[in-house]
């Protein structure tokens, strides 16, 4: 076998996939990048995109899914954010690399 693509739950795993770095490094990432979008500036939209994903063996995002969305721009840029973030350390489980589901949110707030 050897062959596991199941995908894990990541609380119950024994190493859960990280941003490199941690999560702090991830929002610090985020908020680096993140681009506003105009149409969310002008409909003043704030708050929270729930996203999941799947993080593969060899850290790379993929299944990105909005899970609870926004709208207005904002869906599509936290989408982007995930695409283009560096590859995760994988989750490990019996010691190996595993293919791990994993939610996060992206918060969008407009500065006064």
């Amino acid at each position: 076998t050897g062959q596991d693509n199941s995908v894990y739950d990541f609380v119950s795993i024994e190493k859960q996939p990280e941003f490199p770095g941690g999560i702090a490094k991830f929002y610090a990432y985020v908020g680096k990048n993140l681009k506003y979008p105009a149409m969310a500036v002008q409909n003043n939209v704030q708050g929270k995109v729930f996203l999941s994903f799947i993080v593969e063996k060899d850290g790379k995002l993929t299944d990105i899914t909005i899970t609870r969305g926004l709208g207005s721009g904002t869906d599509e840029e936290a989408v982007r954010l995930l695409k283009s973030s560096a590859r995760w350390t994988p989750g490990i489980q019996d010691g190996k690399p595993v293919r791990v589901k994993y939610n996060i949110n992206i918060n969008f707030t407009l500065g006064k």
